[in-house]
């Protein structure tokens, strides 16, 4: 058979495939023009700094902050805190560390500075700095007793010492099942005397969210 005799055959599929090929042409590149427009939209609201926004159940400002809020005020209703009053002192505080073990990434440094903010707005007690920072304050004394003048100089060994210091944790504990899920975290905090190590107070807060996230089917 001669190699020819196809030709007509091939010519009358390609003939019958072209309204479909150049349809897909056309719907295609439409549609990748219309998921990059989708994509690249971007609203964003500004809203109050205190305003209480849950997108993902995860760990947030408004859980540090109402924490340390709730925590500062308990642990300042302490038995311990009369103690200092009968004796007329104010007691000197420092937050030491707070570790996290719950399962995920937190800024603990953003929690911190929430519970000294609470301690001092409280206007119970007097705050000292911690220890990085009287690192920085100790090389300012330092640059000080070399270059500025006696009658503006600041002493060394002239620190407020605290009495007391505040150390934690944050634990977590969740549990899944598909698209559902119980995030639990539980905040522990304890005050110490840096004299004696008594623990003259202890407290705990807990916080349970539940998370449900559906699946979307293209």
């Amino acid at each position: 058979m001669s190699p020819f005799a196809a030709r007509p055959a091939y010519r009358r599929e390609t003939s019958a495939l072209y309204p479909f090929r150049r349809a897909a042409g056309i719907f295609v590149p439409a549609l990748a023009a219309m998921v990059a427009f989708t994509g690249c939209s971007t609203k964003v609201t500004r809203v109050s700094h205190d305003s209480t926004i849950d997108l993902s159940g995860r760990w947030n400002d408004t859980d540090s902050r109402l924490t340390a809020e709730e925590m500062v005020k308990d642990c300042l209703n302490g038995a311990w805190y009369n103690k200092y009053m009968v004796a007329q002192k104010t007691p000197t505080v420092i937050v030491g560390e707070i570790r996290n073990k719950s399962h995920e990434h937190i800024a603990t440094e953003t929690f911190i500075t929430d519970i000294e903010r609470a301690l001092i707005n409280s206007g119970k007690v007097e705050f000292v700095a911690n220890k990085g920072e009287r690192d920085q304050i100790r090389d300012e004394k330092s640059d000080q007793a070399g270059n500025a003048s006696v009658e503006t100089r600041q002493m060394s060994g002239e620190e407020s010492g605290a009495q007391l210091m505040m150390i934690g944790s944050l634990n977590s504990i969740v549990d899944k099942e598909g698209g559902k899920s119980v995030v639990f975290y539980q905040i522990n905090l304890e005050l110490v005397e840096i004299e004696t190590h008594k623990k003259v107070w202890i407290g705990d807060k807990k916080i349970k969210k539940f998370v449900e996230r559906s699946s979307t089917s293209m």
